[in-house]
């Protein structure tokens, strides 16, 4: 994972390109009437095009013989910023203020954040190695010739850098030139960036405060959605034919096809980040755009919810009780409100014995859960047939499992999923839709049509939404509804408010429950031991909260421990001993857990 110390002034040099970087062909991986970076442009009084290409290919082939007859030797050393210097050089720009600096794929790249008081906004600027010209003639030399040994050579992924470190040198000493280390890894890192990474969106790509990535055409500044300073945009942009190639090649590595008559595609990228892709300018005018919603590299918890503010402890405590004893949820709200993520991080409190079925089109579910069956439908592409969500979840229902979770509700599917709601399997999904009303509307009308009496069946309704507070944008759970039935004098199903945010003070109010009292009734308790057990999970929470334990695997070790010994936890917790050996939930690599 990158490093996000921030570069100093020794790291930056005192140069002025450093952003500049290079624009070489992204994997060769492109369209089929692209050119190579390195093939020559026909001369209007010469040749014809085709060829002087041939000539062309003929005198390099000729030139590289010459070149590995003659060759030399080059060691590389590992890379040492105190010995060999800076490899990034970059002063900063006239009229912009920097206000930030980090690394986000050292030695190689760094990100700064400048505020441009006469424009009044945030600028978002990608620094990379700049290149001489003698270097970017032996980058493009070098795409050529290492393209056929890394794509038809069997290499495991952690070996990989090593392989194209030393697929490089021997390159080199072919081409019979000299370098040395600080051109060595200028070269290195462009390679590597270009066939491993994902080209000049690289850094952003490492970049772990930013959410989204999006780009809207040909030749105009990428945007990004950065969690300190929102949307901003960037000094990184891609022309018409890049760009195209582009797409594609992030289609093909998502194992997904795109072209000019199949021109939209959403795709989960090899990092789990999920894309939306546009080619060509019939329906995006601009030109080729896409989208990328970037994968969280570890899960958030239900901590890391209450800490940012989404929820507050006695809301988490709730959907604690309300999820071990098997009521159904469906989160709602708008783009990027953080429904996925919030189903994600409740369904660490499922019991670590139950069995979980999945089912997503595109991959963004992690749960950390041994007993856990992932499904994600398949387009058809040559032969076959497409797999959709609906024949997923008619398959789940063999599976037998306890908990069912389906990652959109859009379709048909939900009237699969109202069934297995009926017949007793637990399920939560997501929808799009900003209040209550409007999420039994969207499931009553056109194109989803669950009949009503099925639709009483779901038991808790979460509403978030993404706002601005004075602080900057946030995230909240507006309110949490529960399904009471249908009332007999009007027909109309009925729903009564658990929770309700509070926008002018920023706070969340509990307005009674009747989830509660089904529980209450069903595990036959009286109304004090009701409380207790939600006293009991609330405490667990705000201890984990106060001592910074929101690693997803150290929580999880933690709930299935409360599940497994509740009092032996909370006696820890009360005792404020200590206790190296926490049980981990037979993960051998979870963190070890200190409760006092």
């Amino acid at each position: 994972m990158s490093d996000n110390s921030n570069p100093t002034a020794d790291d930056a040099g005192g140069g002025t390109g450093g952003e500049a970087g290079v624009d070489p062909a992204l994997s060769g991986e492109a369209v089929e009437d692209s050119t190579s970076p390195a093939e020559p442009r026909s001369r209007p009084d010469g040749p014809r095009p085709h060829e002087e290409s041939t000539l062309e290919r003929v005198r390099q082939a000729v030139s590289r013989l010459l070149e590995a007859i003659r060759g030399t030797e080059i060691e590389v050393t590992p890379w040492n910023p105190s010995t060999h210097g800076p490899l990034l050089e970059f002063d900063g720009i006239s009229g912009v203020e920097e206000i930030d600096r980090y690394w986000v794929n050292p030695p190689f790249a760094f990100v700064t954040i400048g505020y441009d008081p006469a424009a009044n906004h945030h600028r978002y600027r990608v620094v990379e190695p700049s290149l001489r010209e003698d270097e970017r003639r032996m980058l493009e030399m070098l795409f050529e010739d290492v393209r056929e040994p890394l794509l038809y050579r069997e290499t495991d992924d952690e070996d990989v850098e090593t392989l194209l470190r030393e697929t490089i040198r021997e390159y080199l000493e072919r081409y019979g030139v000299d370098v040395d280390v600080r051109t060595f890894y200028r070269l290195f890192y462009y390679v590597f960036r270009d066939f491993r990474g994902y080209g000049r969106l690289d850094p952003i790509m490492h970049d772990p405060h930013v959410e989204d990535v999006s780009c809207d055409g040909y030749d105009l500044p990428i945007f990004v959605y950065h969690d300190d300073y929102t949307d901003v945009a960037t000094n990184v942009s891609f022309a018409k034919e890049e760009l195209d190639r582009f797409v594609v090649r992030l289609a093909q590595h998502s194992g997904r096809h795109i072209s000019i008559g199949d021109p939209m595609v959403e795709a989960t990228l090899p990092d789990g980040s999920r894309a939306e892709l546009a080619l060509g300018e019939e329906v995006t005018p601009r030109g080729s755009a896409f989208t990328v919603r970037k994968y969280a590299d570890e899960p958030f918890t239900p901590i890391d919810l209450i800490e940012y503010g989404t929820f507050d402890v006695e809301q988490m405590a709730y959907l604690w009780l309300a999820i071990e004893h098997n009521k159904s949820l469906i989160f709602a709200g708008g783009t990027a409100s953080g429904k996925t993520t919030s189903m994600n991080a409740i369904s660490m409190f499922i019991p670590p014995r139950s069995k979980v079925l999945t089912i997503e089109d595109t991959r963004e579910l992690e749960l950390y859960h041994d007993n856990w069956l992932s499904s994600v439908t398949r387009e058809r592409i040559h032969e076959g047939k497409n797999v959709t969500m609906y024949d997923l979840l008619r398959s789940a229902l063999r599976h037998r499992p306890e908990y069912i979770i389906v990652g959109e509700v859009r379709g048909e599917e939900a009237i699969t999923l109202f069934q297995a709601m009926n017949t007793g399997h637990t399920t939560y999904s997501t929808m799009h839709a900003d209040s209550v009303q409007t999420v039994i509307n969207r499931l009553e009308n056109e194109p989803i049509n669950v009949p009503r009496p099925m639709v009483q069946s779901l038991d808790i309704l979460s509403v978030q939404t993404l706002t601005r507070l004075d602080d900057g944008r946030v995230r909240r759970n507006k309110v949490i509804a529960e399904i009471e039935g249908i009332d007999q004098r009007t027909g109309e199903l009925d729903y009564s408010t658990a929770f309700q945010w509070d926008a002018e003070a920023d706070v969340f109010r509990s307005e009674g429950s009747e989830v509660l009292a089904s529980i209450r009734d069903e595990r036959g308790w009286s109304q004090t031991e009701l409380l207790t057990e939600l006293e009991n999970r609330k405490r667990f929470l705000a201890y984990l909260r106060e001592h910074g334990i929101s690693d997803y695997r150290q929580f999880t070790a933690l709930v299935n421990e409360y599940y497994a010994d509740s009092e032996a936890v909370l006696e820890r917790i009360d005792a404020g001993e200590d206790d190296d050996g926490v049980p981990r939930g037979g993960d051998p690599t979870a963190p070890e857990v200190d409760l006092g």
